[in-house]
């Protein structure tokens, strides 16, 4: 016996796609840069040092000294002397006066007025330990500095961009297509 058969026959669909990539250019241009810097104001101001020596002590102590300090002590000394001779001839005087009480003054007077006085002989350090006497002013600096804010005037430029879209094409290069027969 014969069947009848059925006999399928088809053919698939064929998409084509025409696809045309976009586009996208950026550009960055470089910025405008502008920038200065003032100087600081800076102000310096000193005062000087300052350096006294006073030597007055040590210069008295080896005798080389001023005209007024010599005139004071020459002036002491000579009152001093003074004085003293003022009461040695009072003594003698008084003892010429008793001369009825004994003894021979004139002589003694005279053994006393013969005799030299001896004279110390001592070591003397020239001059004297802290007779320079120093005074030190160190000098004052002030320093005074202000600076001074940077002056920006750069400007950034915009990105320049152009975008052309993709586009896709779709077509049909085969369209589907089925065959269906009876076999006997």
């Amino acid at each position: 016996m014969n069947v009848p058969k059925l006999q399928l026959q088809s053919t698939n669909a064929q998409i084509g796609l025409n696809i045309q990539k976009p586009i996208q250019e950026i550009k960055q241009p470089q910025a405008n840069l502008d920038l200065q810097q003032p100087q600081a104001k800076m102000s310096i101001e000193t005062t000087k040092s300052k350096l006294s020596i006073d030597s007055f002590e040590a210069r008295e102590s080896m005798d080389f000294k001023n005209s007024r300090s010599r005139t004071a002590e020459i002036a002491q000394q000579s009152k001093q002397e003074g004085l003293e001779g003022i009461g040695r001839r009072a003594q003698e005087g008084q003892e010429l006066m008793n001369i009825q009480n004994g003894g021979n003054p004139i002589a003694e007077q005279a053994k006393r007025r013969g005799r030299q006085p001896y004279s110390s002989i001592n070591i003397k350090f020239i001059p004297q330990a802290d007779s320079v006497k120093i005074n030190f002013e160190p000098a004052k600096v002030d320093i005074q500095v202000e600076p001074q804010k940077v002056i920006n005037n750069s400007t950034a430029n915009k990105p320049s961009h152009n975008y052309t879209p993709g586009k896709v094409k779709v077509e049909m290069l085969q369209y589907p297509s089925l065959k269906i027969d009876w076999l006997i």
